[in-house]
């Protein structure tokens, strides 16, 4: 059971030191009992006291940590059923399955992929970022793993075999980036527990059903395994979507122990058509897969799929920004328009876009306005002319230009007179309400004399 920030300030120093970097031994109490802090940020707390709260304040579903530096992917921490409730954590991992008995042709356009197909959407990167290796004779397991982070080192690993010793070999060439050991069954369940503690890799767990994937975890736990991917062993939507569902709900609502780690899906194996594998894929994205498996990856397929996991996967509760600064649009210089807006990430790169498209390169200024949109964040006094001159003022924009003209949204026309007095050496310009006005607008334009 969760702890409160009392029970959690009984237990710590008091002494109000800030070593945590916050300044009293109360308010991080209450970050810990929140959420918002780690136990361990707290160097003089006693280690009883670290395993009893970092046991009662763990997310329902564990955080498993798979790979390392710029291949780090991390999946699980999760804390509610529904989005709504609160917010989703972790990405679902979109994995590529490659076999050690491949074509190399196949296998090299799979890494290729693997390694280059990467999407900007409202400032976010997206990519697939893991790679399954299954044992299936051919080359070994360890020389497909040297291989596959040769040529995509994004890129954390899965390795895939029922042979404990082909997966400690392969462990031991991936160094820093720890993969998930996949295949524990309850016919090698003592190896796979012996690997997990000697390679301190986490492991991913195969059921025959719901049943037994519970009967296999507890087992698991009892010789001290603690980070697992499960796999209730469900090969058709139906099966997948509803073990999924049930395994979520028993460990965020009744704290069932045994099913609260991440979910592992195969949509590769549920059908022998990418297309349906995307579709399949994207409605157990949707319940819960924290990994889901592929048999390829192909732009017109991973697109889709990752601007579902952006959807899913952004935190409803607080607004997509971008950085306070000034944007330069198709190489802008000394003579090119200033526009201003705010800094709501779909305002961004909607006029971004817009001005993109009319080829007339210009210097966008982005104000910080916590994430509202133009008239929101002037009805809440976050976009004022007063606060608008002083972020011109500092962003050195008048360093980058001769002329001084400040194109304003349409939206902001009360304000006109207001900016004036505020930046009394500049020409303020009403511009377009619309943003999709802006190339028509822009490629009229003419710095004011």
């Amino acid at each position: 059971m969760a702890l409160t920030g009392i029970q959690i300030l009984k237990m710590l120093p008091k002494t109000n030191c800030g070593k945590c970097g916050i300044p009293t031994c109360l308010a991080f109490a209450m970050k810990v009992a929140a959420g918002q802090a780690e136990i361990v940020a707290c160097v003089d707390v006693s280690e009883e006291a670290k395993a009893t709260i970092g046991e009662a304040s763990a997310p329902p579903i564990r955080t498993i940590k798979i790979g390392g530096g710029e291949a780090a992917f991390t999946a699980g921490g999760e804390t509610c059923q529904f989005r709504h409730e609160k917010r989703f954590e972790n990405k679902t991992g979109l994995a590529v399955l490659i076999s050690t008995n491949e074509d190399a042709a196949s296998v090299d356009g799979k890494l290729k992929r693997a390694a280059t197909l990467e999407y900007e959407r409202v400032g976010v990167m997206m990519r697939n970022n893991l790679v399954a290796i299954k044992d299936a004779g051919g080359v070994s397991l360890a020389d497909m793993a040297k291989k596959v982070m040769a040529a995509a080192p994004k890129q954390a690993l899965i390795l895939m075999s029922g042979d404990a010793a082909a997966l400690k070999a392969a462990a031991a060439v991936c160094g820093d980036n720890k993969p998930l050991l996949y295949g524990a069954t309850a016919e090698n369940a003592d190896a796979f527990a012996a690997l997990a503690k000697e390679t301190g890799c986490p492991i991913g767990v195969k059921g025959k059903n719901l049943s037994d994937l519970v009967d296999l975890v507890n087992k698991l736990i009892a010789a001290g395994v603690k980070d697992m991917v499960l796999d209730s062993g469900a090969r058709t939507l139906r099966g997948a979507f509803e073990d999924s569902i049930v395994a979520r709900r028993s460990a965020v609502k009744e704290k069932f122990k045994a099913l609260g780690f991440p979910v592992i899906a195969f949509p590769c194996e549920m059908c022998d058509d990418l297309m349906m594998e995307a579709l399949i894929g994207s409605v157990l994205m949707a319940k819960y897969a924290a990994i889901a498996v592929f048999s390829d990856i192909q732009g017109d397929v991973l697109f889709p799929l990752l601007l579902e996991q952006l959807n899913i996967f952004t935190d409803p509760q607080r607004p997509m920004v971008v950085a306070e600064d000034i944007y330069p649009i198709t190489g802008p210089d000394e003579n090119s328009p200033v526009l201003i807006t705010c800094n709501f990430s779909l305002t961004y790169f909607i006029v971004s876009g817009e001005i993109e498209g009319s080829k007339v390169p210009s210097w966008l200024l982005i104000k910080d306005t916590e994430g509202l949109s133009v008239l929101t964040a002037w009805a809440a006094g976050k976009f004022g002319a007063d606060l608008i001159a002083a972020f011109v003022k500092k962003s050195g924009i008048a360093d980058k230009v001769k002329h001084r003209e400040l194109i304003i949204p349409g939206y902001l026309a009360t304000i006109k007179g207001e900016l004036e007095e505020e930046l009394p050496e500049w020409t303020i310009t009403i511009g377009p309400r619309e943003a999709g006005h802006l190339p028509a607008f822009l490629k009229e334009w003419k710095p004011a004399k």
